[in-house]
């Protein structure tokens, strides 16, 4: 048999028993490309931050349901799924995408988790301080967008008491206890802002500034 047509019969034997392996689900974990977005530098975020509007919030009208969040990414896998197979470590799914083991470490307070119902999904920048900040005015395809964005450094993987005691919360009145992760949490929390056009207050513009000074 000529050499060219062994090795188009050898690639397609690598290439049907690779389709066999993820077929059965022997093949769990996430893809290669998956990964945290790294936020910009300190320098980009401090000239960032001097172009944002300061403006007093306004949290008139919101309800977290204006926000629909979790919505499928891919197969059956929504945000929050995708998001858990992104940031754990050795994460294996069920047919329905939910993960049924592997390990997660929180960046905020440095703590490891081996079950995922004690991680949440952080939205970095709140979707009720987005609201006070301009989302208001969004559509709900933009608002929808904004709490599912797998593109900036807006979602990632915590404990969950963590997320819960940040709530709503800006800069100004919480930080991660883990003072490592602080000047990349101001930098990723520039960053949304940023992009999304959404303003700040005085004091959480006090607060960016102050800590990407040390940065």
């Amino acid at each position: 048999m000529p050499k060219f047509y062994a090795r188009r019969r050898s690639l397609s034997i690598v290439a049907a028993l690779t389709g066999l392996i993820a077929s059965v689900g022997l093949f769990n974990g996430p893809t290669a490309s998956a990964a945290l977005p790294t936020p910009v530098s300190a320098a980009t975020a401090r000239g960032y931050l001097a172009t944002l509007d300061v403006r007093t919030e306004n949290r008139t009208g919101y309800d977290r349901d204006l926000f629909p969040h979790w919505i499928t990414q891919s197969g059956a896998c929504n945000t929050r799924e995708t998001v858990l197979k992104r940031d754990g470590s050795g994460v294996v799914t069920d047919s329905s995408c939910a993960a049924t083991s592997g390990s997660w470490y929180s960046p905020y307070d440095g703590a490891t988790w081996s079950a995922a119902s004690d991680v949440d999904i952080d939205h970095l920048v709140p979707l009720a301080e987005a609201w006070d900040s301009g989302a208001s005015a969004w559509t709900t395809s933009r608002r929808q967008s904004f709490a599912n964005d797998l593109t900036r450094p807006q979602l990632l993987a915590v404990t969950d008491n963590v997320n819960q005691a940040k709530g709503d919360q800006d800069p100004a009145t919480w930080m991660p206890s883990r003072t490592a992760y602080r000047c990349t949490y101001v930098r990723a929390w520039v960053q949304v802002k940023y992009y999304y056009d959404l303003s700040v207050d005085s004091a959480e513009k006090s607060a960016l500034t102050n800590y990407l000074a040390s940065c």
